[in-house]
């Protein structure tokens, strides 16, 4: 008895042996052993079939995950930024003070021909000087000799001072460019950047139970130093997506600076922070 297969239908002749086979219950049981083994074959294929779905639905996740981390480089890469035009600097008119003109200056020259006296003829003014009387002298030494004749009507020369003109500022230096020879970058490019942007970004408790989602487009400036300043939203989708996208930009590391003519300039630059709903 305990060796009997219950797929097959030997039980129940053993069971309705002698008995009234033509009643319903022996044809019922008779198709229990086809009935199991439809059964069994039914369970089986239902398990398998939802082993093949399970699996289906892991790799269909990945490549949407995969899918949305591509979307989101090129849409960085397609941001639109404005035509490289030639940065002009504007030369601003730098004030030169005027000369400063000194009038009626005597000469400091005395300019006297040349006379032969004999020796007691000579007056002490009009001796030559030597180098210990110069240096015990109270007149004032000029830093320039003005010559002048002033034996003709008392005219005398012009000393014109000359004012050397202060360098003009560097204009480059405070203003902010569009678009410069070098752009400024993320430490690590693009790739780093959507990966520091999709690690940091929190998306916000009240935009995900309305459903809320969207791109925010943030405007910075990047400084001379790679700081990131004057943070702004330039395309809004939501206030609280709108101030989690500026608080991740203005989180961000230092950059690398742009520059203009070899030297380090100021440029703005806009970035987008993507928001999507799973």
């Amino acid at each position: 008895m305990s060796k009997i297969d219950l797929i097959s239908g030997e039980w129940t002749d053993l069971i309705f042996e002698g008995r009234n086979q033509a009643y319903g219950a022996y044809q019922l049981r008779k198709g229990t052993g086809k009935r199991n083994l439809i059964s069994i074959i039914a369970v089986i294929g239902l398990a398998i079939a939802c082993q093949i779905g399970l699996t289906l639905k892991n790799i269909a996740d990945a490549e949407a995950a995969k899918r949305a981390a591509m979307d989101q480089v090129v849409e960085l890469s397609a941001l639109e930024q404005p035509e490289k035009k030639e940065a002009k600097v504007e030369q601003k008119k730098v004030e030169v003070e005027p000369e400063k003109v000194v009038e009626k200056v005597k000469s400091s020259i005395k300019f006297t021909s040349p006379e032969i006296k004999k020796d007691d003829e000579v007056k002490p003014e009009e001796e030559m000087k030597t180098q210990d009387e110069l240096m015990s002298t109270k007149t004032a030494i000029g830093s320039f000799d003005v010559k002048g004749n002033d034996d003709a009507n008392g005219e005398v020369l012009k000393a014109k001072e000359v004012i050397a003109q202060p360098e003009p500022p560097k204009e480059e230096e405070h203003k902010v460019f569009d678009v410069v020879e070098q752009m400024p970058s993320f430490p690590g490019g693009n790739a780093a950047l959507m990966e520091y942007l999709s690690k940091n970004v929190k998306y916000p408790v009240v935009a995900q139970e309305n459903g809320v989602q969207g791109r925010v487009v943030v405007s910075f400036v990047v400084e001379r130093d790679g700081s990131i300043t004057d943070v702004k939203v330039v395309r809004s989708v939501d206030p609280s997506l709108d101030r989690e996208a500026a608080r991740v930009v203005s989180s961000m590391p230092k950059w690398i600076p742009g520059k203009q003519n070899g030297s380090t300039v100021r440029v703005k630059y806009n970035v987008p922070v993507a928001f999507r709903l799973q």
